[in-house]
């Protein structure tokens, strides 16, 4: 039997939260033919953030590295909603991140990889993807970093 990204997830010891609901007046995740785009996620872990604060800071760089690799997963739940079964995923095509920080950190891409690298871990080649990271003043709920992202699937 052929790995699958839900049993590659099991390896790496990852369990899928159920995904966070909407706070504001948009969705979740929406479909256009065969891509899917999923909203920013936050670094969510047990339902509450991970960390609070900014990279360059209040947040250790190894803290948001960790922050933005539970975001990633915060975004395979909500792919994972939408369309039932991670092994339609035939793409990760971009990922967005966004990252709190004071206006003199400058280590956003080694932040941004720890979502990246896991892409790459769950789904292989089809994971690599292009992507954007971009340093902002302030998050949702003093959050240090989201994820948005965009997957073609079957």
């Amino acid at each position: 039997m052929s790995e699958t990204p839900e049993s590659r997830l099991a390896s790496l010891g990852i369990t899928l939260p159920t995904p966070a609901t909407p706070v504001a007046n948009y969705l979740p995740w929406t479909r256009s033919g065969s891509l899917i785009v999923i909203s920013g996620q936050l670094p969510l872990k047990d339902g509450k953030l991970l960390a609070t604060g900014k990279l360059g800071d209040a947040v250790a760089l190894e803290t948001g590295t960790e922050a933005a690799r539970y975001c990633l997963i915060n975004l395979l739940a909500q792919l994972k909603t939408a369309v039932g079964d991670l092994s339609k995923v035939t793409r990760v095509v971009r990922l967005g991140g966004f990252i709190a920080c004071t206006p003199e950190f400058t280590a956003h891409a080694t932040v941004m990889n720890g979502a990246s690298d896991l892409a790459v871990d769950v789904f292989g080649d089809a994971g690599r993807h292009a992507r954007s990271t971009v340093g902002v003043p302030s998050l949702p709920l003093d959050a240090p970093v989201e994820v948005e992202g965009m997957f073609e699937v079957s």
